[in-house]
């Protein structure tokens, strides 16, 4: 008598192909040495700005600029994962802090919005990050040409260890204090030659070319994009061979007011002193501590 005999069927198991085997890999890779990435995103440095009317809430153009500077925030998010991040952080930081859309917001990234915050432009950035880049900053006050060229409030200047500095040189001397290094800017010629000047040869994506305070020669937004994203990836790429830019303790912050009143107010607060009648001088242990007393000065409104 035949007798059948039935060979248990086995689950099927495709053989991986070699794709399969390199996302693995880089998958598994990714889990043990995370890359962590900062995006801090202001306005007047965007391609096309050149005047409140796109850089202001109330401006009539402001609704497709902040949609231009989402957009070229995603473009640095792209070349950040391009160049092997696992983890990109964005902190809205201009204005209210209220401006990227966040339904247009690559959603691989997380947003940071509103103030006041602790490290101000930088606020969620620790150790942990590898790289911080800037997307559309500008100069500092006083700058010319420099599209917007302001810092902060615009009625003020800012020097640390008696060295004057915009918003960038501020917030990436808080990553410095942290140990982590500034590899990219985006803007006009005028903060890129300023950051390089302060950080060394970060990489930059020159996205409009300043004539004067309120004019500019501008490319079109995909091109300015196109130059972020292979920007910010050479730069994250780089990050090695950039050091971070960590100031000389104590840190010795001057703050220089138009408003005289304003610099009143300020001599009153505990650890300050007066230079002159537009200058109060702050000295901090470290970097970190001087981003919290301006934190405190950012937000204060001088008396009618």
């Amino acid at each position: 008598m035949l007798v059948n005999v039935v060979t248990p069927l086995r689950p099927y198991a495709p053989t991986p192909t070699p794709m399969i085997i390199t996302l693995a890999l880089t998958l598994a890779v990714a889990a043990q040495n995370p890359l962590k990435v900062y995006v801090s995103a202001d306005m007047e440095g965007i391609g096309g700005v050149a005047t409140r009317l796109q850089a202001s809430s109330s401006g009539a153009e402001y609704e497709k600029y902040r949609r231009l500077m989402t957009l070229e925030v995603n473009a640095a998010i792209e070349g950040a994962f391009d160049a092997g991040a696992t983890e990109v952080l964005v902190g809205d930081s201009h204005g209210n802090a209220q401006n990227i859309d966040l339904e247009l917001l690559d959603k691989r990234a997380r947003l940071i919005r509103a103030w006041p915050r602790e490290l101000g432009m930088v606020h969620g950035l620790d150790r942990t990050f590898g790289a911080v880049a800037f997307v559309g900053f500008h100069a500092s006050e006083g700058q010319s040409p420099g599209i917007l060229a302001h810092t902060f409030t615009g009625t003020m200047e800012v020097s640390l260890n008696g060295r004057k500095v915009p918003e960038g040189g501020f917030a990436g001397a808080v990553a410095g204090e942290l140990g982590v290094p500034v590899v990219f800017v985006s803007g006009d010629q005028v903060i890129a030659r300023e950051l390089k000047a302060i950080f060394g040869d970060i990489e930059t994506a020159i996205v409009k070319e300043a004539i004067g305070f309120n004019a500019g020669i501008m490319l079109p937004p995909e091109v300015s994009r196109q130059l972020i994203r292979a920007g910010i990836k050479k730069g994250i790429e780089r990050r090695a061979s950039i050091k971070p830019w960590k100031l000389d303790r104590p840190v010795k912050l001057d703050i220089r007011c138009e408003d005289p009143t304003l610099t009143e107010v300020l001599t009153l607060m505990h650890g300050t002193r007066r230079i002159d009648g537009q200058t109060v001088q702050f000295e901090g242990a470290d970097m970190i501590e001087v981003a919290r007393f301006f934190e405190v000065v950012h937000h204060i409104r001088t008396p009618e």
